[in-house]
């Protein structure tokens, strides 16, 4: 049997590629190399009000809604930016995935657990799992099996430029459930997080390109000496120089679809794989697989989210720049009542681009960022 689409992944952007496929009457199969969708978690579980939308889920999975943040220092200094309504929700990441698969399962699509990809042999996935090695004819592959793709491995594929590595853990800690909170100095070249989860308790962690384990070690200290679940993971940024190629469209991680000013890829995720879904039904309809229809999913997701995520770097780029005091002056200079209304306004988790306009040329600003600008920055404006 050969499948219109094999979507090899089920986390929310494999269940997304799958549910829209399935959608679209083609015949879809979704392989998780997992027993379980869903575990193990390896994801902070904030998502904004529009990444929760995109999952298209009941509110099930929802542990808790938060207004706003504070930053924080490491010198001391913190703004608080407070919406006052709902702008992001804390998720059961487990909980949700699996209601994105059975979504899918729903539309049509089609799951084979615990297999994994051993191989690619023209428009023919070998996997191995519970049916021992089972050969997978496909016309369209699309690949959603996270930032360590082995899929695009196999074919040979450029991969993202930088690998973060994370690791989270929920604490016992009274906080104010309303706020997530924000360190930039808890790690060199990123930042830290506590985000509240129920009372008493909050997922903390952090990510780093080096000796996150130290890191982190000093970091929860601020909490808890102990914790009552610890995970980890690997979070990439920066978009692969090419999203697809050998009839495999790349979504998600596997693509390197996180967003680097927070890590987070739910929102990209999915919307790459509803571009991918597109894509596959147009080159199943026209039966041409081959590179000049599948870039038609590159032109989707750039005019879609390739500005933001492409912005988004620079600002990564810019923060390794970023010593404690700079950052300090920074939190600083933020904390006035005019840009905090600016930021409660104008602030978006997925699409930070007007916001960033509107700050970046204010006098203080522009002042504080000069050096930066002057060490080779200047693109960013």
């Amino acid at each position: 049997m050969t499948y219109d689409v094999v979507v090899v992944g089920a986390g929310p952007a494999g269940s997304a590629a799958a549910t829209e496929c399935a959608g679209l009457g083609l015949k879809t199969l979704c392989i998780e190399e997992h027993g379980t969708i869903g575990y193990p978690v390896q994801c902070a579980g904030l998502l904004s009000n529009a990444a929760f939308a995109e999952c298209r889920v009941s509110d099930h999975s929802v542990l808790n809604r938060v207004s706003g943040a504070r930053v924080i220092s490491g010198q001391g200094s913190s703004i608080l930016i407070d919406a006052k309504k709902t702008m992001a929700l804390v998720v059961d990441r487990g909980a949700l995935d699996r209601e994105m698969a059975e979504n899918a399962a729903r539309a049509g699509a089609e799951f084979l657990l615990k297999t994994s990809v051993c191989g690619i042999r023209d428009n023919t996935l070998i996997t191995r799992g519970v049916h021992q090695e089972e050969p997978i004819p496909f016309k369209v592959l699309i690949a959603a099996d996270g930032p360590r793709s082995t899929v695009a491995r196999m074919l040979g594929m450029q991969r993202a430029p930088v690998y973060l590595a994370g690791i989270q853990a929920d604490s016992l800690h009274e906080t104010d459930p309303r706020f997530v909170e924000l360190y930039p100095d808890a790690s060199p070249g990123f930042f830290g997080w506590s985000i509240p989860t129920a009372p008493g308790r909050v997922r903390v962690g952090l990510c780093a390109r080096s000796n996150a384990q130290e890191h982190f070690a000093t970091f929860i200290r601020k909490f808890s000496d102990s914790s009552v679940h610890l995970v980890t993971g690997t979070i990439p940024l920066g978009v692969m120089p090419k999203t697809y190629g050998h009839r495999t469209l790349f979504v998600g991680d596997a693509a390197g679809f996180a967003k680097p000013t927070s890590g987070g890829g739910v929102y990209t995720g999915i919307r790459s794989a509803r571009h991918a879904a597109a894509v596959a039904a147009e080159a199943c309809a026209s039966s041409r697989f081959d590179d000049s229809v599948l870039s038609g999913y590159e032109r989707r997701w750039k005019a879609d989210i390739g500005n933001e995520l492409a912005l988004g770097f620079r600002f990564l780029e810019m923060r390794q720049h970023l010593s404690g005091q700079d950052i300090d002056d920074l939190v600083r200079a933020l904390n006035d009542p005019e840009i905090i209304r600016t930021i409660e306004e104008y602030g978006d988790m997925d699409r930070p681009s007007t916001l960033a306009k509107k700050l970046l040329f204010r006098p203080e600003m522009i002042r504080l960022l000069r050096p930066l600008v002057q060490a080779g920055l200047k693109s960013l404006f």
